[in-house]
Formats: C-alpha cells, structure tokens, sequence
C-alpha cells in the first residue's frame, strides 16, 4: 500500500484519552490517599491543634472520594469523543491539583508544626512567667513581713520584749490561732513553755528535750511539720475542733562567755529553743512554701536580736561593774589621798614638835657640856648628847622614809666635792670608831673625779649609814672604806641580776665598797636586811642601839639615785662587805658654782666667839627662844628676843646683823615678816641677815624661804658647834640653806 501524505486526526484516539483518564485517576487516588496520611501525621505530632473530629471527618471524605477514583479504574467505558475529552481533562487537572496539593503539604505539614511547637513554648514560657511573678510577689510580700517582723524585734534589747514582739508579730502576719516558744532550762534536760500568744495556758509546763520530735526539729535548719497531738504542740484549750497544721523551728541560743577583741564570743555546746507555730482550727489552710520560709527568716533574726541582747547585757552588766569597781577605786584612792595628807600632816606636826624639845635638849647639854664637870657628870652629859643624837637621826630616817613610800622625796642635784664628802664621813666616824679601838682606812681611786654633780647629802647620808652599821657590828678589827669608778665589766655583776646600768659619756657610776671584820651574818639573813624594822637574829640579840630603818632607807636612796646596794657576808663571825653603786653627773667646768649648797667649814677655822654680835630672835615657843638665846649668848652674841610677828617687825634696826625666826608663827607668818624685813631696810648693808630657823624639814619650806627673800635655812636641833658654823658662814658668806 501507498504510502499517504494525510493530516493528523486533530482529536487523539479514544484509546489514548482512556489512557489519560486511567493515568489520571491513579494519581488522583494516589494524592488522595497521602493527604490523609499527611494530615494524621499533623494531627498527632499536633497535641493543641483544635476541632480534631472534623479533620477526621474531612480525612474521611477524601479516603471515599480517592476510593471513589480508585474504583473508577475499573468501571471504564467508552463514551462520546467530547464527553470523553472532557473528562480526560477534568480528571488530569484534577491529578494535577491533588498531587500539587499533597506535594504542599508535605513541605506545610513541618513549617506548621514549628509553629505550633513556638505557639506551646510560648504559651509554658508565660505559665512559667506567671509562676514566677508569683513567686516574686510571694517573695516581696514576704520580704515586707520580714522588714517589718526585723524592724519591730530589732525595736529594742531586751531578750523578753524581743520574744515576745516576735509571737504577736507572726500571730498577725500570719493569722495564727496560737504560737509558743520553748525555751530550755538551766540543766538544758528539758524544754520549759516560756511565752505564747494567747496566753491561755500556764507558764513553765516542761517537757523532756530528748523526743524525737524536739530531735527532728534541732537536727534541720528548716520549718518542720508536726503533728498537732505531739507534747509540745498540746497548747490549745480542749473542745471539739479539726486541729489546724503545726510547723516547729529552731531558734540558735548564743552564750557569751567573754569578750574577745577582733573575734566572735564563743559559743558553748549548742542550744536551741522551740517555736511552735498553728494554724486556726477547723480550717482547710495549710502552709505554703513562702510561709514557711518566713518562719525560718524570723527565727535566723530572732536568734541574732537575741545575740545582740546578750551582748548588750554582757556589756551592761560589765559596765556596772567597772563603774562599781571605778567608785571603789575613787574611794580607795581619795582614802588613801586623805590617809597620806593625814600622815604626812601628823609627821610634820609631830616632826616640828619633836624637834622643839630635840632642840633644847641638845643645846642645853651642849652647854652643860662647856661648864666645869665631874667625869662621872661629863659622861652622863655626853650619853644625853648621843641618846639625843640618835633620836634626831630617827626622827629624819622616818620623814625620809614617810616621802620615799609616798614618792614625794626628789633628789636635790648641785655639784659638790666628792672627796670632801669622804672626808667628811671619816671624819664623823673617826671618833667612835677610836673608842672602840677600830681602824678606819679610806681608799680613793686615781681616776675618781674630785667633783661629781649629785645628791650630796642622801650621799653622804648613804654613806654614812652604812660605815656606821660596820663601826656599829664591829667589836675589834678594821674597817676599810674603798670607791672607785665602776668600770664596764663591774657594772654587770652576776650577783644583781636585777641592775642594768646604762654607762654615757656625761656620767659615771661610783662604786664604794665596805668591808668590815665584825659579828658577820648568815647568808639566809642578808634579805631582811633591807627590811624596815626588821634585824636578823645575831644582830638583834646584840645591844646595837639600831633601830632597823638605816639599811632600808639607804636601799631606796640608792634606787632613787639610779643604783644598786647589796651585802655579802660568809657566814656568823667572818665579817661583812657592804657594796653599793649610785649615778652621779660628770661636771662640764670644774669651777661650775655650787647649788645651792654652801661648803662646810670646819669649826676650828672660825672664831670661838661673836662678842657684840646682835642678833633678833622671833619665836613663839618660850623654851625654844630661851634656849636659842642660851647657845647665842654663850658665843658672845647681844641677843633680843620676840615672840610674835608684830612685835619683831617693831623691834628689828639695822643695827641687827642676824634675825633667826621661825616661820610657824601665829599671825602674820616668818615669810610676811621677811617680805617686810626686806622693804623696810632697801639698802642691802643695812639690811639683816635673815634666818629661818624651824623645824619644818619639807622642801616646800626652803623653796618658801628663798623666795621670799631669806637669806637660810637652819634646822632645830641645833647644839653648840652647830650654832658656831652656822654664825661663821653666815657672817662669811651671807647666805646658808643646810640640805632638807
């Protein structure tokens, strides 16, 4: 057959529209039945998606209408070209749809379930938000009824205001039926009901601290429930009620034991008290999580208020006793004060009133001494002297000792001739010591300095006491005398630990040692020795005439003038060794003038006599005067005697060389009369020399006496030879202050 150039039919064949149709259906069946799946698989990865019931309803209809398609794949027949063209077209649009569409949601399907998935994170974001503004709130409010709770606690420190502020605050916060604290008692065995809210039961019920409830609770730091039927919680008045919910909490205790500086008190074994907290009866509240905190919150404060009270207490009760002991000790002290005035008052009274009759005694046998005696006269005469002599040496060591103890005694520095003072001593001691038959040597070192400034008459007081103790405890033998300058290695001695001297350049320590061969003493005794009134047994058992006050006084003049005494001894009859050291001054010229201190002339260089000598003395005891006369007139002197201020100012001329007065006088005072003296007579040649003499032996008197204008200071007793230096330096060099 021919081949044909024909046209192409303009419709395709009905096989192939059928093929079309076929096709169709398939993916529209196909589509279908994904959609479904599709929308299941929302629905349940979905868990807030609504109306679920009407995506399985439309679920439903599009399973039947894909089945309906599925079907139709089977249930083919052939039709008219247009109603076949039609369908064909109809149906592969529709294929084309349903598969666009199941193709969409596979990729909407995951974008909405993101969504939903924000949606339901948002949403438990805002309830967490909600709970947590809540919880804020809770905590605000909270934080308020603490503030308040704190405030009102922390109002005062007093431990009972404190605790019970605390039940009626919590009541009222709280709105609780009845709060109690339990407090433990002394043997810290029992916990005794000490305050409660309602006060509706009685005070001091106990019960054991060992429960196992009371346990639970001190074993936690948190509010704890307990049952409303336990022994601590069986507060409530009995009736017929549902008890509410009870919390019990522990409250720390603190125990201040002292006070320490940079540190907290310590604390002893810890200790709790119980509060109990209730609910109202026959309710359906229970305690929240904010409440509870706030009970624990209020006893941590209550526990530091309480803290704060003891302390405050402690310092209270520590104060008072200060202040106690500060009264006690103001009292003591003005005690004390006034005991030391009234000594020293009765010394100076008793001093000034011994030395009255000291004074007649010895000036008048002084001059009994220069009249005609028998032996046996002469030596009665000369024991008075001595007796009294050595009642006036008694009478100065118990002054001096009265103002050491008191620390009233100051050292009166001046430069002065050491050797001098040696000589001096030997010179005093030469006499008894040749009637015992002993012999006396003075050892000087070469490198001694001639001039020392010091103290010289505690000095030569010093001095002296301790050569007269070795005269003294010394039957038959020698006594040496021996002072050298202290050199490095002697200023430490192994033997007084208890001395540090400190060498300079502007100063030395003089070292005097002396040894003697008398009665000795047992080195056990050699501590007493520096005793007042206290003597070893040889030495008391020995007719000595010691009076136990030379050794302690020469001690603290030692201390006072920077040094150190000690005594060795080897045993009863072996003799002793006095040693001491004292700081004396270095000179900075030897021709440095004396302060204020005169040197002392010996009687033989001066005259004997003062014949026409006037002299005006005011005083107004009557033997004092007449004795005073006595000594004057013996030495040739014209003597005019008064006996009271007025009368000596009335009295006195200037052809008066020496007025000796005593400045005790009723009245108008020596140191008035001497004011007045001094202006009556403007020219100094015309004017008297002006005496005090008086038995006043404190400092102030001589400070009293040269301020005023005085010209010395004489003190009673005073003897013969006395009275004749004393006319002799006066006439020579117009002043005389004698050491006080």
């Amino acid at each position: 057959m021919d081949s044909c150039n024909c046209i192409e039919p303009q419709w395709p064949p009905d096989d192939l529209l059928m093929k079309y149709q076929y096709i169709s259906d398939f993916f529209i069946a196909l589509a279908y039945f994904s959609i479904p799946l599709e929308l299941i698989y929302f629905v349940k990865k979905s868990a807030v998606f609504p109306y679920r019931w009407v995506l399985v309803q439309f679920g439903a209809f599009i399973v039947l209408c894909g089945a309906t398609h599925l079907i139709n794949l089977w249930t083919f027949t052939m039709h008219t070209r247009t109603v076949a063209m039609v369908m064909t077209t109809a149906k592969v649009f529709t294929a084309v749809v349903s598969c666009a569409t199941a193709l969409m949601l596979v990729h909407i399907i995951p974008d909405l379930l993101s969504v939903k998935t924000r949606e339901l994170f948002l949403k438990n974001k805002a309830a967490e938000l909600d709970r947590e503004m809540g919880l804020i709130r809770t905590q605000e409010e909270t934080g308020r009824h603490v503030r308040m709770l704190t405030h009102e606690i922390r109002s005062t420190l007093d431990r009972h205001t404190i605790l019970k502020t605390t039940l009626v605050e919590l009541g009222r916060t709280l709105a609780l039926e009845e709060c109690a604290l339990w407090m433990p008692t002394r043997t810290g065995l029992e916990l005794q009901l000490s305050y409660t809210l309602r006060q509706q039961n009685p005070v001091g019920y106990t019960v054991p601290i060992h429960l196992p409830v009371i346990n639970q609770v001190f074993s936690s730091s948190h509010a704890v429930k307990i049952s409303p039927n336990c022994p601590v919680a069986r507060i409530r008045p009995a009736g017929k009620y549902m008890p509410g919910e009870v919390v019990a909490v522990r409250v720390p205790l603190l125990h201040l034991s002292n006070f320490q500086i940079n540190d907290w008190p310590e604390l002893s074994t810890k200790r709790y008290a119980l509060m109990v907290l209730m609910l109202p009866s026959d309710s359906a509240r229970q305690w929240h999580v904010h409440e509870l905190e706030l009970v624990e919150v209020v006893a941590d404060q209550v526990a530091v208020a309480l803290s704060h009270a003891a302390i405050l207490e402690e310092s209270m009760r520590a104060r008072d006793l200060l202040m106690e002991q500060n009264v006690a000790l103001d009292l003591a002290r003005r005690e004390a004060e006034t005991a030391i005035r009234a000594r020293n008052d009765f010394l100076a009274v008793m001093n000034h009133e011994m030395r009255t009759p000291m004074h007649a005694i010895i000036a008048l046998s002084s001059l009994l001494q220069e009249t005609e005696l028998t032996p046996e006269q002469r030596l009665m005469v000369e024991t008075i002297l001595k007796s009294s002599n050595l009642l006036s040496t008694l009478i100065n060591d118990v002054l001096d000792l009265s103002r050491l103890e008191d620390g009233s005694l100051q050292l009166d520095l001046g430069t002065f001739n050491l050797f001098a003072v040696f000589r001096e001593v030997l010179n005093l001691i030469k006499p008894i010591a040749s009637v015992k038959k002993l012999h006396v040597s003075l050892n000087l070192a070469p490198d001694l300095p001639e001039y020392a400034i010091g103290d010289e008459k505690h000095l030569m007081q010093t001095i002296l006491n301790v050569v007269g103790n070795a005269v003294k405890f010394s039957k038959e033998g020698s006594i040496s005398i021996t002072a050298i300058v202290a050199k490095s290695e002697l200023l430490r001695d192994s033997r007084t630990p208890e001395f540090f001297p400190v060498p300079s350049d502007n100063h030395f320590y003089l070292r005097v040692q002396v040894k003697d061969s008398g009665v000795g003493i047992s080195p056990q005794d050699i501590p007493k020795l520096f005793t007042k009134f206290a003597q070893t047994q040889s030495m008391a058992t020995r007719n000595s005439g010691g009076s136990g006050l030379g050794l302690a006084i020469c001690k603290r003049f030692v201390n006072l003038m920077e040094g150190h005494i000690w005594i060795e001894s080897d045993g009863l009859g072996k003799g002793c060794t006095a040693i001491f050291m004292v700081k004396l001054g270095i000179p900075e010229r030897l021709n440095e003038p004396k302060l204020p201190f005169m040197p002392k002339v010996p009687t033989n260089h001066g005259p004997t006599a003062f014949p026409g000598l006037k002299v005006l003395v005011m005083d107004e005891n009557g033997v004092s005067r007449m004795v005073t006369k006595g000594l004057l007139v013996h030495l040739g002197c014209d003597v005019t005697m008064v006996s009271s201020s007025e009368e000596c100012l009335h009295v006195v001329s200037h052809e008066h060389k020496v007025v000796f007065m005593d400045v005790c006088v009723p009245g108008m005072d020596g140191y008035e009369v001497a004011i007045r003296i001094n202006e009556k007579f403007t020219k100094r040649h015309e004017r008297p020399i002006i005496v005090a003499l008086t038995g006043n032996t404190d400092k102030v008197t001589k400070e009293n006496c040269m301020r005023v204008g005085m010209d010395g200071v004489i003190l009673k007793p005073v003897s013969l030879d006395k009275m004749r230096s004393v006319l002799t330096d006066l006439l020579e060099h117009r002043v005389l202050f004698e050491a006080i």
